[in-house]
């Protein structure tokens, strides 16, 4: 019997549109990295970029629960000595309410160049308004 490997002809992406208004990070960020992945799909490969795109609509909406707001950190660092930077959930949640959606997700995806791969297939909005109205109209918000 031999495995099965899709060829890239085989592959179909669709489009999701997910709404995050209310919804939790994490549990946002695990469904939105599963389906970059292509992990719902039968035709599923770990060493294939099999997953569809993600439009994530009202970023800013997202909440979290108990204190991680105030506790959770974001680290950046400049590459100079002394240039690590550190701020809280909320600062950043109210500079860039995407961005904090973006680094939940990147970490759940796989680290090397095929995870970066898997990132660019996802757009994030604070609003809920996006350009991308002709690719989303065949799916919707899946639960």
């Amino acid at each position: 019997m031999k495995t099965y490997s899709p060829r890239a002809k085989d592959i179909s992406r669709e489009w999701w549109l997910i709404d995050a208004t209310d919804r939790p990070l994490g549990r946002l960020a695990s469904q939105v990295a599963r389906l970059l992945m292509g992990k719902h799909k039968p035709m599923y490969a770990q060493h294939m970029d099999t997953g569809d795109y993600v439009v994530v609509l009202n970023a800013a909406r997202v909440r979290v629960t108990g204190k991680k707001a105030e506790q959770k950190l974001y680290y950046r660092h400049s590459g100079y000595p002394g240039g690590l930077r550190t701020s809280t959930y909320k600062e950043l949640f109210e500079r860039k309410p995407a961005l904090v959606i973006e680094h939940a997700v990147k970490g759940m995806l796989p680290h090397n160049r095929l995870g970066r791969a898997m990132f660019k297939k996802l757009r994030v909005y604070s609003g809920g308004e996006h350009p991308h109205q002709a690719q989303v109209g065949r799916k919707g918000d899946q639960e």
